[in-house]
């Protein structure tokens, strides 16, 4: 009797290893593709702040909530099962989706530029008087970042299947499930924290104790500079992005010439600095990616801008 229970114990012991080492696998693989998106999720943390521009303090997070829940829904009920039935039925797609999500983030990234050096947006007078407090105008602000959302989170779930598509069903969904549900937690977590942070150095200001009350102080004053910052940072992960999932893409489609070319300048580079040569291998290669990535954003800008407001000059 004894012998049998301390074979049972046995085998829930290797089953339980089994289990955790397959849990091991998942969470090491799914940060192995959460990484890969970190370009898109930069850029998903810079541009959510702007949808909950102008409502009071008290609504801020609540909406964020929303908007959360939201990109969550968009990744799990839409998105999960059809990255998942394509890579089941037609994997050789895949890298067709990515470049195609790789040319949109990269038009994306030049638009920003565009709009930058153009003058960019001016509200309207009906945007101007709108009542920024009523329930409707929240619902169409949260509204808007949930369909923005789903283009940049069809990107990172794109992204991060192509880093699992060797992986078993079971193991694939698994890990993008994990991707999706950390994705999330991660961009909004930042969101809210940059949201609520300068009323953090609001109330750190009227602090009694000097040193205190000058942090805060100063990072109420440094915030609208971080945003600035941020939505930089998050055109140019956009660009770099989108643009070496093309070049990748070309490379796999029987075109490589790019790839090899970025790659051989990059390792020229870093031949004249040794002292930091991966360092310089990695952003000479990105710069060119992100060039390329400009590249083509302009050409799609150009498009959809100039030529027609050429047109109608004629």
């Amino acid at each position: 009797m004894s012998g049998g229970l301390v074979a049972l114990l046995d085998d829930i012991a290797v089953i339980a290893r089994a289990a955790a080492a397959s849990v091991d696998d998942v969470a090491a693989a799914a940060g192995r593709a959460g990484a890969k998106t970190v370009g898109v999720v930069v850029d998903d943390a810079a541009v959510t702040p702007r949808y909950v521009t102008g409502f009071s303090p008290a609504r801020e997070l609540p909406i964020i909530w929303k908007i959360a829940k939201g990109s969550l829904r968009n990744k799990v009920v839409f998105i999960l099962p059809a990255v998942l039935l394509l890579s089941q039925f037609l994997p050789s797609a895949i890298t067709y989706v990515l470049m195609l999500g790789g040319t949109y983030l990269c038009f994306e990234g030049a638009e920003k530029v565009y709009e930058a050096f153009a003058g960019g947006h001016h509200a309207t007078e009906e945007e101007q008087v709108a009542d920024l407090s009523s329930e409707e105008h929240e619902q169409q602000m949260v509204s808007g970042a949930i369909r923005t959302d789903l283009i940049l989170s069809a990107e990172i779930m794109a992204i991060a299947l192509a880093e699992v598509a060797n992986e078993p069903l079971m193991s694939r969904t698994l890990i993008l499930l994990v991707v999706a549900l950390l994705i999330t937690a991660l961009v909004y977590g930042v969101v809210g924290l940059i949201v609520k942070m300068d009323d953090i150095g609001l109330k750190l200001s009227q602090s009694p104790q000097g040193g205190v009350a000058a942090f805060g102080r100063g990072l109420v004053k440094a915030m609208p500079h971080v945003l600035t910052a941020l939505s930089v940072i998050g055109t140019a992960a956009m660009l770099w992005v989108g643009g070496h999932i093309i070049v990748a893409g070309l490379a796999k489609l029987g075109f490589p010439e790019l790839e090899h070319l970025i790659h051989d300048f990059a390792v020229q580079a870093a031949h004249m600095v040794p002292a930091a040569h991966a360092l310089v291998e990695w952003l000479v290669g990105t710069i060119g990616s992100g060039l390329f990535g400009l590249l083509v954003g302009f050409s799609i800008v150009g498009l959809l801008h100039l030529l027609p407001r050429r047109g109608a000059a004629h």
